[in-house]
């Protein structure tokens, strides 16, 4: 263990501040229900964006971006997409506004605004998209605990801390050091450790955020985004200083190709004769079809991201702004403050982790190496005292952001959708806030039995990504641009896709094969959008229309595009004569490609920018430049139109 004093001081420092904040947050939040799950929609665009950012600059996912920098280089831009990290340019162009002026609490609550609340099919439909949220909030919770117990063990590893927690020890004095069973009882040991760490760190944030609800969360999310950035300049700046004093030419370490974002049919990069594990981890990871993967990629994202967002904390902070538009400036505003700063710290870990990997103590998986544990093992070896306790308060914030983000958003649906909906619709105000208490706790517990269950982060990475979010889908865009479409099928179609998709983590997560591991649930996605799209389908022509008052109210509110001819024609013969469609598909979807564009400029930037390439970094700039000032006019000046 590294850590001195003053690292320690800070930390302690930090987590004293975030205790306080809970505290006195705590009767800000009590005022009403919204005050406590929306921070009374008072707070303003750019604030909500920062807490989201925060959000986002998690422990798991920047373990994962600096793993896969290292190991995929400048072509690990791409991978993201896989989430998609693009669904924030949909909701900034115009899902947001929509979403917004629902005026609803949660994404399940919204659904009453689409199918009504008395129709065929709305209380079944409004259930599954509960559970659906829970199961999602439950898997990032999971996620989230994951990261910081591996994160955590390297600071702290077990050996430091074996004699303080002696239940740690799996029977080690029962081995001879060196034989395998020694081997095999060490490595359990340290995956003890971790999650007990994870454990420890989930009851403070925890606390925190059921105390202190979405004044709290905010708040204590700008802090610690402040502290990230500054964070993130530091790390940049070391990095950069050891490769110039180093006189090492990058390229010459690496594989061919390793500094290039383009890619052809293939990865095209080969290990084999520099690191003989990373190319073990490629081969499993499945990239090796590059541009089949990235297609992929692409394809499920652009589907999911006209699914709107999914019903987690991003969802609750769309519905937590002043206004429509605001809701749009702060989904834009994300990818502006999260990328280049993320990736200036993600490439400046990287690079520490090139120039001395040889050295770092990293840990070990059944593979081989665990390139997750690069970013620990090198905030732990070459960053100075003061910089580790404070880059360790960064990014334990930044779990806890992460960790009470997400349920905050399952505590609203728990109270909201299931407490005040089916059981006590009267309940008082004080009644509210005990039963958010409560269903924070039992939140947490399921997310962390689940995070007990997973092998590494990579792991419940493409189970929530291709497997979670593979149920999502299909009956969440239909709801949007198709007027037939109604709550029956939406629970159909919500259903199907839940059990199917479901399937393959299931079988990972319990060990009965590996066989969906990497990858390779992706290919599934198409499989999965067949089956919601027939169960939707099938569903909606099995119940009569959603009522057409609903249909009306809320095509004059939301104003999509789409298929809605039948509703509009309504609304002009009764209604609204002036009515006019929404003419705005192709204006949005223009702005999207540019969005899309500038997002992948924003994190090639930094990536250019600390490994000197001085040619790079300008064309980047110069193409930023031009698509800033492109959608100034195409979007931030049509924020009012449809």
């Amino acid at each position: 263990m590294r850590l001195t004093a003053i690292d320690l001081t800070i930390i302690a420092l930090y987590f004293i501040m975030m205790i306080v904040i809970g505290i006195i947050m705590k009767n800000r939040a009590k005022r009403s229900k919204d005050s406590y799950l929306l921070g009374g929609k008072k707070l303003p665009w750019y604030m909500l964006g920062l807490s989201d950012a925060s959000d986002m600059f998690d422990i798991s996912g920047t373990m994962l971006l600096v793993s896969m920098a290292f190991l995929y280089g400048f072509k690990s831009v791409w991978i993201p997409w896989m989430w998609p990290v693009f669904n924030q340019v949909f909701l900034m162009v115009f899902l947001s506004k929509w979403l917004r002026r629902s005026n609803a609490t949660t994404g399940a609550e919204w659904l009453g605004t689409r199918f009504g609340l008395t129709d065929k099919g709305v209380k079944q439909s409004h259930a599954i998209v509960v559970v659906f949220a829970l199961m999602l909030c439950i898997g990032y919770m999971a996620y989230a605990f994951v990261g910081v117990g591996e994160f955590l063990e390297i600071f702290i590893p077990y050996e430091s801390i074996k004699e303080v927690v002696p239940f740690l020890d799996q029977d080690l004095g029962r081995y001879t050091a060196g034989s395998a069973e020694y081997t095999t009882a060490l490595y359990e040991a340290k995956n003890t450790t971790a999650q007990f760490y994870g454990v420890s760190i989930c009851l403070v944030a925890t606390f925190y955020s059921i105390i202190g609800g979405m004044h709290g969360i905010v708040l204590a999310d700008f802090i610690k985004y402040m502290i990230m950035i500054i964070c993130s300049i530091f790390v940049g700046t070391i990095a950069m200083m050891h490769l110039a004093d180093s006189g090492i030419v990058l390229a010459d370490k690496m594989p061919i190709g390793w500094d290039d974002p383009l890619f052809g049919m293939e990865l095209g990069l080969e290990w084999q004769n520099i690191l003989a594990d990373a190319q073990v981890k490629l081969e499993k990871d499945g990239y090796k079809l590059f541009s089949a993967v990235v297609g992929m990629m692409f394809f499920s994202g652009v589907l999911k991201s006209l699914a709107g967002p999914a019903p987690n904390y991003d969802c609750q902070k769309i519905l937590s702004t002043k206004s429509p538009e605001e809701a749009s400036k702060m989904s834009g505003f994300i990818s502006i403050i999260l990328l280049p700063i993320r990736y200036f710290m993600t490439m400046g870990l990287c690079i520490l982790g090139v120039l001395y990997f040889k050295d770092l103590a990293l840990g070990q998986t059944s593979e081989g190496v665990n390139f997750e544990s690069i970013m620990p093992a090198v905030i732990n070896k070459y960053l100075p005292v003061g910089l580790v306790g404070l880059v360790l308060a960064g990014f334990l914030g930044a779990f806890m952001s992460n960790f009470s983000g997400t349920l905050n958003a399952g505590q609203a649906y728990i109270v909201n959708d299931i407490y005040l909906k089916y059981f006590k619709p009267e309940a008082d105000r004080k009644q509210i806030i005990t039963m958010s208490y409560i269903s924070g706790t039992v939140m947490v517990i399921l997310g962390v039995g689940l995070g007990l269950m997973i092998k590494d982060v990579n792991m419940i990475f493409n189970i929530i990504t291709a497997g979670l979010y593979g149920g999502f889908v299909c009956a969440n865009v239909l709801k949007w641009y198709w007027w037939r479409f109604n709550a029956s099928g939406y629970f159909w179609g919500m259903f199907a896709g839940i059990i199917a998709s479901a399937i393959p983590p299931a079988l990972s997560v319990s060990g009965v094969t590996d066989y969906f591991d990497g990858t390779r649930m992706l290919y599934f996605f198409p499989i999965f959008i067949v089956i919601q799209l027939i169960a939707c389908i099938l569903g909606s022509y099995a119940a009569p229309p959603t009522n057409e008052e609903t249909l009306k109210e809320f095509y004059k509110t939301v104003r999509p595009w789409g298929f809605w001819k039948p509703v509009r024609m309504k609304i002009q013969a009764s209604d609204d004569p002036g009515i006019q469609k929404n003419r705005n598909f192709g204006i949005n979807m223009a702005n999207v490609a540019m969005g899309i564009t500038g997002q992948i400029l924003l994190t090639l930037l930094p990536m250019y920018f600390i490994l000197s390439k001085w040619t790079g970094f300008g064309i980047v700039l110069a193409l930023l430049a031009v698509i800033f000032l492109t959608m100034k006019r195409t979007w931030w000046n049509r924020l009012t139109d449809y």
